[in-house]
């Protein structure tokens, strides 16, 4: 793994090279990892003027060993800095400046204007260039250890979810029902949850991203879960609906029928080449026609790795192509106030149809089940 590592160091090193960087500073957590294997909070990287060598990971406490910060690879130097106070970017920059760097290329979109003055302070002939979302660009395309991991939290959440489903549900509260779904990611395996778990019952089902509350599963009642493990620092996504001890309302078969159709149209439009805002727009469109389109998200879906809501973004407005290599969720939604609603959630990725098309990793049924 260290060699991985190394080559997207070296990757991102050649391009601020052709900018005329001799340095760059890495300051948002994920790319982070995505250059180490490592984030401990509030670190920084910098990759050095003098080649991998001088490539540090700068840190404002010792490495706990946590699964959840990673393992930083053997080429990476680990610096502690001695007092918890100093803000290690402002630290990384001032390394730079001593080992004769003329040019630093640095997250702009990050940094917050005090850091960003903190660093013409601690190196000021030392020259500020906008790095850019470079490294986000390179992290789009997943390579084949990254999809095994994502394939893992696939297989945690679908484990976890299986599992509830087949517990008693009447009575207890979403809260309850949430934090044992979140004991369960970790008992098989995940580092933690991906994202906060939603579980939604009756009024609040079909919400997007709802919160859990104290309401208490009843009969006859939408429940809308959405869980995703976190595997290696690798996040996914899976939302589902059922019905709670009872025959489904014809109502509740109308909306469910019509929400699987959106999500399987948005599946089945995924390929290299295709335009991001297409997905949307054939997901978006059922919705639509059925007269819901009003209480739509602003999105379809998005992509999933490092972070859970990365890019591309599946949306009207967005620009650009999918990859091959990509993953990304669909997941379109309808809530009726005051009746509740339909979730149907997959992390997907994006594969040629000469082999086999989207590969579906999230495997829970998407059948309307009467628990």
């Amino acid at each position: 793994m260290s060699e991985l590592y190394a080559v997207r160091r070296a990757q991102l090193r050649d391009r601020c090279a052709a900018t005329g960087s001799t340095a760059a500073l890495i300051s948002r957590p994920a790319n982070v990892r995505y250059l180490t294997g490592c984030t401990p909070p509030g670190a920084a990287l910098l990759l050095g003027p003098g080649g991998p060598g001088g490539d540090v990971l700068v840190c404002c406490r010792p490495l706990t060993g946590d699964p959840t910060e990673g393992r930083p690879a053997d080429d990476v130097r680990v610096t502690v800095l001695p007092a918890r106070d100093t803000d290690p970017v402002v630290a990384a920059a001032g390394l730079a400046a001593k080992a004769g760097a003329e040019a630093l290329a640095v997250e702009e979109h990050h940094l917050t204007v005090t850091r960003h003055r903190a660093l013409s302070q601690v190196a000021p002939r030392m020259r500020l260039a906008d790095l850019a979302c470079a490294v986000e660009a390179q992290r789009l395309v997943k390579d084949d250890d990254e999809i095994a991991c994502l394939r893992i939290a696939a297989e945690i959440s679908d484990q976890a979810l299986g599992e509830l489903l087949e517990s008693i549900l009447v009575g207890r509260t979403e809260r309850h029902l949430a934090l044992e779904l979140e004991r369960r990611l970790v008992d098989h395996g995940a580092d933690g949850p991906a994202f906060s778990t939603s579980v939604a019952t009756g009024p609040n089902s079909g919400r997007a991203g709802h919160l859990p509350t104290d309401r208490r599963v009843e009969e006859g009642d939408f429940l809308t879960v959405g869980l995703g493990a976190n595997y290696r620092g690798y996040r996914c996504e899976i939302g589902r609906t059922f019905v709670i001890g009872t025959t489904p309302a014809d109502w509740q078969i109308e909306l469910y029928d019509l929400v699987f159709a959106a999500q399987k149209a948005g599946r089945e439009a995924l390929a290299p080449g295709v335009e991001c805002h297409e997905v949307d727009r054939v997901t978006r469109h059922i919705l639509e026609t059925a007269g819901h389109g009003d209480g739509l998200g602003p999105w379809t879906g998005h992509g999933v790795g490092l972070e859970i809501d990365e890019d591309p973004q599946l949306s009207p407005g967005a620009m650009g192509k999918l990859d091959a290599c990509v993953p990304v969720t669909v997941e379109p939604g309808v809530h009726i106030p005051g009746r509740g609603g339909v979730r149907i959630d997959d992390t997907l990725v994006v594969r040629p149809e000469a082999d086999g098309g989207p590969e579906l990793l999230t495997i829970t049924t998407k059948e309307l089940l009467a628990l």
